[in-house]
């Protein structure tokens, strides 16, 4: 049989890119955190609405509980955007110019996003001893009201070390003009 030579790929064929990496594993925290309670706050709308289609009522408590689980599901969901670099940035200024440019940029947005929860984490934490201390108790259901407050504190803890993680990160990060000397596409 005759041996066909090795077929070269066209001249203006996209080169093979590789696989994407798989998400990190640490990020099945967040996403878990998303799921349950995404479904904690349909069940407890869903109940409600039973309830209230059938009894003319409602339970007080699941206003109060759905208050808290939206906010958790904001800062888990801002958790996950931090560690996935999805964060808000005008791309203008983030994509553009150099390598150099855009790793400086990366870390200062890291940074300061790392700075800003720090603060929140400290200050929070402030309003979790208040309650703490003058014995607060939620409106609609009279529990602690630290049993809420606490995730604040927490959850922007969390942030702040996704952030300083983010900053790291963007310091080793190879740019795609790194090879051409810093010359990037229009």
């Amino acid at each position: 049989m005759p041996s066909t030579p090795p077929t070269r790929p066209a001249a203006n064929a996209a080169p093979s890119v590789p696989p994407a990496p798989a998400e990190p594993r640490a990020l099945r925290l967040e996403d878990w955190l998303t799921v349950l309670v995404m479904a904690a706050l349909a069940l407890i709308t869903f109940v409600n609405v039973l309830v209230r289609y059938f009894t003319n009522s409602s339970f007080a408590w699941t206003e109060e509980i759905s208050v808290f689980l939206m906010i958790v599901l904001a800062l888990v969901g801002g958790s996950a955007a931090v560690a996935r670099d999805r964060h808000i940035r005008i791309e203008f200024f983030t994509e553009s110019g150099s390598a150099r440019r855009r790793r400086v940029l990366a870390q200062l947005g890291g940074l300061m996003v790392a700075l800003l929860f720090a603060l929140i984490a400290v200050l929070s934490a402030r309003v979790v001893w208040d309650d703490i201390r003058f014995g607060e108790t939620s409106p609609g259901i009279g529990v602690p009201q630290w049993w809420y407050s606490i995730w604040l504190p927490v959850f922007s803890a969390l942030i702040t070390l996704r952030a300083l993680g983010h900053f790291v990160r963007s310091g080793r990060k190879t740019f795609a003009d790194d090879a051409t000397g810093g010359a990037s596409a229009p």
